[in-house]
């Protein structure tokens, strides 16, 4: 059985900072290239940003550059998101996945973790 994988989220005001945190008992983040996304109500789900298995990192939406950093910590089997100087317009759930290298299909494990930034 897997454990619960995203966590960290909650509710923060405008100018306030936390990290996500993303770790399944049974699954190596290690060997995969994880992603973090995120889908605000009522809208689609978007790749944020993206850590491959060679350490290369990625932030893929424009408004979170500068504020937003990906990191892993492989001894720890984790993937954490740096989430600073938080907007209302970042309120979303938050989810990360995980992607055999190579391959193009991601694979989502867990259910999220709710971000709300209060204005």
């Amino acid at each position: 059985q897997v454990q619960r994988v995203e966590s960290g989220g909650g509710l923060v005001q405008a100018g306030g900072s936390l990290r996500l945190s993303c770790a399944a008992s049974g699954r190596t983040v290690s060997t995969a290239d994880i992603a973090w996304s995120r889908q605000a109500p009522g809208k689609e789900r978007k790749f944020v940003a993206s850590s491959n298995r060679g350490g290369g990192n990625t932030i893929d939406v424009d408004s979170v550059k500068g504020r937003f950093t990906i990191s892993r910590d492989n001894a720890k089997n984790t993937v954490y998101l740096q989430m600073n100087s938080l907007i209302p317009d970042d309120t979303a759930v938050y989810f990360c996945a995980a992607r055999i290298p190579g391959t193009l299909s991601w694979v989502y494990w867990g259910q999220g973790t709710q971000v709300t930034v209060s204005s």
